[in-house]
């Protein structure tokens, strides 16, 4: 009769579920970090909005219009996929 050794508790078993609890908690704190980048940016862009994008009512013209549709665009882009809508429709 041989006798094995349990996986569950060997030691290359532990070495890697440690692996994993490391890995998990790095990609646990490079989510929080981007997660914070974004809330950083959306932040700025909100008080650039309270303020009309820097722009005067006297001074709008079709260029300022043209700056916020690229601005549009680029978030609808981002709220698509955010939310699976457009070409990221599931």
């Amino acid at each position: 009769m041989t006798t094995r050794l349990n996986p569950i508790t060997t030691p290359r078993h532990e070495l890697r579920a440690e692996k994993a609890r490391r890995n998990k908690e790095a990609a646990l704190a490079a989510f929080i970090g981007k997660k914070a980048e974004i809330d950083e940016m959306l932040a700025r862009l909100q008080t650039l909005s309270d303020d009309h994008f820097n722009a005067h009512p006297d001074e709008i013209n079709w260029g300022h219009v043209g700056t916020l549709e690229h601005y549009a665009s680029l978030l609808k882009r981002i709220t698509d996929s955010a939310f699976g809508k457009g070409e990221h429709a599931r």
